[in-house]
């Protein structure tokens, strides 16, 4: 399976309660959708979470607020994804150096872009098909971030420009 593709095969994590998959991702709304953060554990899922927040509340972005930090459930709404907080974990997010911290956050948001850390298929110039992935069959933009590129100014990019 390619690191842009998941599928109900490849989540192994199972189901939890009735709130679709719950996946090792984290979650952040930023104005009216969400972005899916994906990664392994260490990659900077939770910091990148964080500096959107950050960035929504400086104006860099729209107003951003948390969905989910380390667990999310993924669920097909329609055409679109809808990613919501394991509930044990509602309203918490990961700063390293701080611990465990509470953080406002919402019940659920539509996935409008996700962005896959330490992604072996990152280029400098990526092709087409690298900058989307498929969820339960649905499309959604994509961003491969490589190994010790920092992954904020490629997210605001993506938020703020439109394709030349």
């Amino acid at each position: 399976m390619s690191q842009g593709s998941l599928n109900e095969g490849s989540l192994n994590e199972g189901r939890l309660n009735n709130g679709g998959p719950s996946v090792h991702a984290s979650a952040v709304k930023v104005g009216s959708s969400a972005v899916l953060i994906r990664g392994p554990s260490g990659a900077g899922k939770s910091r990148l979470a964080f500096d959107l927040i950050m960035a929504g509340r400086s104006g860099v972005v729209e107003s951003s607020v948390l969905v989910g930090d380390d667990r999310v459930h993924l669920a097909t709404v329609g055409q679109e994804i809808e990613v919501r907080p394991v509930p044990v974990l509602a309203g918490l997010i990961e700063i390293r150096g701080l611990g465990i911290r509470c953080c406002d956050f919402v019940e659920h948001a539509t996935v409008g872009l996700v962005v896959d850390l330490d992604a072996e298929d990152a280029e400098r110039l990526p092709p087409p098909e690298s900058l989307k992935t498929t969820i339960f069959g649905v499309e959604i933009p994509r961003i491969p971030v490589g190994r010790g590129y920092s992954p904020l100014p490629l997210v605001v990019a993506a938020l703020t420009t439109t394709k030349s």
